[in-house]
């Protein structure tokens, strides 16, 4: 009996502590104020990326607008009598264009100039990378790929007629080739067309242009020929407006990026394949990449198109502003202009050559480092896309590796000859490095011929280069890495900068000058983590000033001459003249570099002027922490950087 008690009274404490325990979780849940929290991409990607979403204010030195540049307007209509195009004209212009996103959009808009100029129709231009890519959405046609094909019509019924094809008595003929086709340069001058092709428009009355150079127009055109440079910024600014999926999409990026309650920065790397080939800068990467880079180098020498040597020194290139600045120098450049670890920079561009290891130190400075597959989910992407035929696996594979008594029966069928020493043994090759499109390079000394699947990911790549330019046009700042680089070709970065010029020119725009940034890095290579306090000093001067009006002077003299769209002033904007009184800069071939727009309209006056005001009320943005000094070239400039760099303390970034 005695010991059946104590059992019942052992159960009646531990049921009594459950009890209690019980009530006292109950009380927990219901006096805690920790609620239920929700699963959504966007925490998931604050969590991947720490410092996003964090509360800060606006820092103007960093974020404000560019004061001395705010008197700019847009203002692309035409100046003088500009009759609305007729029916009764010399006949149909069309055309098929070849290149990727920044070819077909500067294209476009030398078409469009150029049908105005011979009193033409325009047949909608067929855009290459979209018609050659195998089993795309059927939904789309080859310029509403890309492109919104009633707005295009509709926005420039004043300026020209465009028509979606050839009429139908005209088809045929075109199919047996018996109308002229003509190949233009991107330099071809406006007497061209008038003396060349003018003749055999109004003969044959349809004419094909076949345009591989990213353009068919100079970008210079004489000073009575203004309203045609207005065409092309119409053209360029109001008329390409992307296909309906692309913009909703776009905005949304952008909402979702300025949902986190912080501005944000756009970075173009530059890292083009092609490009660094042409200006000979494979030493600047590693193993395989250096090959890719050599291997396409020699293809455009054999193309004629590089009139060089194979192997050139890439790091003097650099040192004379040819090649591109690399990630790792941008976050420098960056960091040492103020801007916190935690700053949100998207990072455009489709296409960057070196992958993820040339980002790495970029990422480890600024960790919230996003782009077009953080800000956006997969559904998204392929409903952009839209449906398409299903292709086969990649059928690339890697040549078959001879065995040893092959290479041993090679070896005696060869014959008597000198033997000589057996060879260095070459540096192992990587599986990962067998992987992908670029895995030719060490079976094979051919390139293959592009899969269906890789002219399929071209067509996406405009895609995803449609979604980077929303993003980047509408970026609290921008900076390139790559631009102005005397190609001739038009380059992502400085349509970018010429549309952000454009709509607002006050808007932070780098305009680095790599030749005098690489002057800098060559004086702190040895600590450019840890540099001195005088070089931070002269980073920020040259970058505060490539923002204002020496950046745009700078802009016009080298990237102009090769694209308009990049520096579209003076004929694309006009000046609130009660603002400010600017000083006009005439270049040795009398054009304007800056100061030369027209007074705007009274109509824009009064607005332009009540938003200038409101931004005065503002705190004003603080461009005078750096002492300006003159600018040199050359050896004078690095050895004064050195003397006052040498001369001072190292300083700590982030003190």
């Amino acid at each position: 009996m005695v010991f059946k008690s104590k059992i019942k009274w052992v159960a009646l404490f531990v049921l009594t502590l459950s009890l209690g325990s019980l009530v006292a979780h109950l009380s927990m849940t219901k006096f805690s104020s920790m609620n239920l929290v929700q699963y959504s991409a966007k925490d998931a990607l604050s969590h991947d990326f720490p410092g996003i979403g964090l509360p800060g204010g606006r820092n103007k030195r960093l974020w404000g607008a560019v004061r001395s540049l705010e008197s700019l307007q847009p203002y692309a209509n035409p100046r003088n009598s500009y009759p609305v195009p007729s029916e009764n004209n010399n006949g149909f212009i069309y055309a098929k264009i070849f290149g990727g996103f920044e070819k077909i959009r500067s294209s476009i808009c030398d078409l469009v100039t150029i049908s105005r100029l011979l009193n033409a129709t325009l047949v909608i231009p067929e855009i290459q990378e979209s018609t050659r890519a195998k089993g795309i959405s059927n939904k789309f046609k080859s310029f509403s790929y890309l492109y919104d094909e009633e707005q295009f019509i509709a926005s420039l019924k004043n300026d020209v007629i465009i028509v979606k094809s050839l009429p139908e008595h005209l088809k045929a003929a075109r199919r047996n080739n018996e109308f002229p086709v003509f190949k233009p340069k991107s330099s071809a001058s406006p007497n061209y067309y008038v003396k060349e092709i003018l003749p055999n428009l109004k003969k044959a009355k349809v004419v094909g242009l076949h345009i591989t150079n990213g353009g068919c127009l100079q970008s210079i055109l004489p000073p009575s020929m203004s309203d045609f440079q207005r065409l092309r910024c119409r053209v360029a600014f109001h008329a390409l407006q992307f296909r309906h999926e692309i913009q909703i999409l776009g905005r949304q990026m952008v909402e979702r990026l300025h949902g986190w309650g912080q501005p944000f920065l756009s970075y173009h790397t530059g890292l083009v394949r092609n490009t660094l080939a042409y200006h000979g800068c494979a030493e600047l990467f590693q193993d395989v990449h250096t090959e890719l880079i050599q291997y396409r180098r020699a293809q455009m020498i054999k193309q004629g198109i590089i009139n060089e040597e194979l192997s050139v020194d890439s790091h003097l290139r650099r040192e004379n502003g040819l090649c591109p600045l690399m990630p790792e120098e941008v976050g420098l450049l960056l960091r040492s202009m103020g801007y916190p670890s935690k700053t949100i920079i998207y990072l455009a561009g489709s296409e960057t050559f070196g992958g993820q290891r040339v980002l790495i130190p970029l990422r480890a400075m600024f960790p919230n480092l996003v782009d077009l597959t953080s800000l956006c989910s997969k559904t998204e992407l392929s409903d952009l896309v839209g449906p398409e035929t299903p292709l086969p696996a990649d059928t690339f594979k890697l040549a078959h590796q001879k065995s040893e008594q092959q290479l041993k029966d090679e070896w005696n069928r060869a014959g008597p000859r000198p033997r000589p020493l057996p060879p260095p043994p070459d540096r192992p090759i990587y599986q990962h490095e067998k992987e992908g499109w670029y895995g030719w390079i060490t079976e094979n000394d051919k390139e293959p011929e592009p899969s269906p699947m890789d002219l399929r990911m071209q067509a996406h790549r405009l895609l995803w280069d449609a979604l980077d330019y929303i993003v980047s046009v509408e970026a609290d700042a921008f900076i390139p890495g790559y631009n102005n680089d005397g190609s001739g070709w038009p380059d992502f970065s400085g349509l970018v900068m010429g549309q952000r010029l454009y709509e607002r020119a006050s808007s932070r725009t780098y305009r680095p000058d790599r030749k005098t940034v690489a002057a800098l890095f060559n004086i702190t290579r040895d600590d450019m983590y840890h540099p001195k306090n005088n070089w931070t000093l002269s980073v920020k001067e040259h970058l505060n000033r490539s923002l204002s009006e020496d950046g745009l002077i700078r802009q016009s003299l080298f990237s102009k001459p090769t694209s308009f769209l990049s520096h579209p002033l003076p004929e694309c904007s006009c000046r609130i003249s009660s603002v400010e009184s600017t000083k006009q800069t005439k270049g040795k071939d009398g054009r304007y570099l800056y100061g030369g727009e027209q007074e705007c309209p009274k109509w824009m006056q009064s607005a332009g002027v009540e938003g200038v005001k409101n931004d005065d009320n503002e705190v004003a943005e603080d461009d005078n922490d750096v002492v300006e000094q003159p600018e040199s070239d050359g050896a004078d400039m690095t050895s004064s950087l050195t003397l006052l760099i040498d001369h001072d303390e190292e300083w700590d970034p982030n003190d």
